[in-house]
């Protein structure tokens, strides 16, 4: 593999613990500010709305930019936005500036996944996306941990400016390591915006788009409120509680390395396999959110279940529109974050008119519609396929 991906996912690092983050810190912020826990899971909505917005935007600006200035000027944003965010004290203004980052930050990320698949042959591309997202699993591991631990010996601002801080040595290797050309000198003329936005018409495409957003919501769905279910629901004592979310880090870790290695060739199945078990996990969990140990347990096969899948729609997001090289990122970016704005909000709502059950009740429902949605669509695309062979 390239050297450069590794130097990207080390940027992708940085942004996934931001984006993450708040799972540690929302109930220390929602208090400092005062406001609600609900309301303060508005911020990863934020984020996630961000991308959506940033993602097709961005990419659609840079696509005939340098790679090099595009990422160190997405990078470079990201990293005002948390110090600016870090000196706040109104709730609206750390808003505003969680979703200037996520512009940021899903301008770098269609580029980078763009980038990707330009240097490594299409029966890598699996394999190479998940070195890239391994940055964000890692961050899970490492970054939310270690920013939940800052967060709670120097308060949540000092998080903020570790993240700004952390993004430096990255902006520094983006600048001397990424391609000066234009990001579309190694592709093809395909045809324009238009052409490649019209790969989102193609059945397989938006399956693959359907079932990542159903999937990431319900990732974010629960994880963003982690903290409080493991804090005030299980009664795991706060000082344990950035462990918790590392266990979960290690098992994301371990899904996006198996869909690395069989996503390429064994998608298909890893599909099937991973929808019902973590379906069946999040059930398990809402029966159990007050024992400890199923907590525990399940932070682990959760986290790996949900990386798995997320990361096999991902790489079938981007297989499926061979026609939008440059464009074919920023659909995944886009359909990933659609889940992480509808998870937060569906599971703040669930805990204000339920309890801290609710979100884990949310996910079940929605890992459980995508995997029926996916098994029905699959088997009609396969029966349009033989039907168009018979009639051939």
């Amino acid at each position: 593999m390239p050297v450069l991906l590794y130097l990207l996912a080390v940027a992708v690092f940085a942004q996934g613990t931001s984006e993450f983050v708040l799972a540690g810190i929302l109930p220390a912020i929602a208090d400092d500010l005062d406001t609600s826990l609900g309301q303060a899971g508005l911020l990863t909505s934020g984020f996630a709305l961000g991308m959506i917005v940033g993602a097709p935007t961005m990419a659609a600006v840079s696509r005939r930019l340098s790679p090099r200035w595009t990422l160190t000027a997405f990078l470079a944003v990201f990293i005002a936005a948390h110090v600016l965010g870090a000196v706040t004290e109104s709730f609206g203004v750390l808003l505003a500036t969680r979703i200037v980052a996520a512009l940021a930050n899903a301008g770098f990320l269609a580029v980078a996944l763009s980038t990707v698949t330009r240097i490594v042959a299409p029966e890598r591309h699996a394999r190479a996306l998940a070195v890239i997202l391994s940055g964000t699993t890692l961050a899970l591991i490492a970054g939310v941990p270690v920013g939940a631990v800052i967060g709670e010996a120097l308060g949540w601002r000092a998080t903020l400016w570790a993240i700004a801080l952390l993004c430096v040595p990255s902006l520094l290797a983006i600048v001397l390591a990424t391609p000066a050309s234009r990001a579309d000198a190694a592709t093809p003329a395909i045809g324009g915006i238009r052409r490649e936005l019209g790969a989102l018409r193609t059945r397989p495409v938006q399956l693959a788009i359907v079932a990542a957003v159903l999937v990431n919501a319900a990732t974010f769905g629960t994880f963003t409120y982690l903290a409080a279910i493991a804090s005030r629901g299980t009664g795991v004592p706060e000082p344990l509680v950035p462990l918790l979310l590392a266990v979960f880090g290690v098992g994301a870790f371990l899904g996006v390395r198996a869909a690395g290695r069989f996503g390429d060739r064994h998608w298909r199945r890893l599909i099937a396999v991973t929808g019902p078990l973590l379906a069946a996990g999040w059930i398990l969990l809402a029966v159990a959110v007050t024992q400890p140990v199923v907590l525990w347990a399940l932070a682990l096969t959760q986290g790996a279940l949900s990386f798995a899948l997320g990361s096999t729609l991902v790489t079938r997001i981007i297989a499926e529109a061979p026609d939008a090289p440059t464009m074919g990122g920023s659909f995944a970016t886009t359909a990933l974050n659609i889940g992480a704005v509808v998870g937060p909000v569906v599971g703040g709502l669930a805990i204000d008119g339920l309890d801290l059950r609710g979100p884990v009740v949310v996910s079940a429902v929605l890992v459980g519609v995508s995997v029926v949605l996916h098994r029905v669509a699959s088997r009609r695309l396969k029966r349009r396929a033989r039907a168009v062979q018979t009639a051939g």
